[in-house]
């Protein structure tokens, strides 16, 4: 009898620190590494708008720079500018970097390509943070005349095309 009260009590224990064991790891730091951007078809100037968000840290790690210095800005439009391409209808498109604002752990930077009368295909290439975060996921999402589309990017997936 006391044999089975110790066997069942060597049981109750080992599943509580089984238990223990799966609550303290949910409480583990997990970083979480992504960008979004938002692209949207502006019909009255044939303009394409994007707005990508990311984190602060992250893209202040990739290049290297403080967010709070007077280089930032600059070195962020360089950087969208070498990881950032987008082709429509087949044809490589002239990105313009129209700015870039710190607000706390986000990045937001701003850029567009004009001279876009329609669109049939959009093919993006974005390998923004993918060199400095092997689990980087970046997500663009499209709007064009009424139409979502949405493109995912990750290493080893860093080209990806919609078709309106």
């Amino acid at each position: 009898m006391i044999v089975n009260l110790l066997i069942k009590m060597k049981k109750i224990l080992y599943i509580s620190g089984i238990l223990t064991f799966f609550v303290l790891m949910s409480f583990m730091y997990v970083d979480f590494f992504s960008s979004m951007t938002k692209v949207d078809y502006i019909d009255g100037s044939k303009t394409l708008k994007f707005t990508t968000k990311m984190n602060t840290e992250h893209i202040s790690d990739a290049i290297k720079i403080n967010p709070n210095t007077a280089g930032f800005e600059a070195e962020v439009k360089k950087y969208v500018n070498n990881n950032f391409d987008v082709y429509i209808n087949g044809s490589p498109k002239t990105i313009t970097f129209t700015g870039s604002q710190v607000s706390g752990e986000t990045v937001w930077v701003y850029f567009e390509t004009g001279g876009v009368p329609d669109i049939s295909t959009m093919k993006v290439k974005n390998t923004i943070l993918l060199s400095a975060f092997p689990k980087q996921l970046n997500i663009v999402s499209v709007s064009y005349k009424g139409s979502q589309k949405v493109m995912n990017f990750q290493r080893g997936k860093e080209v990806n095309e919609v078709s309106f």
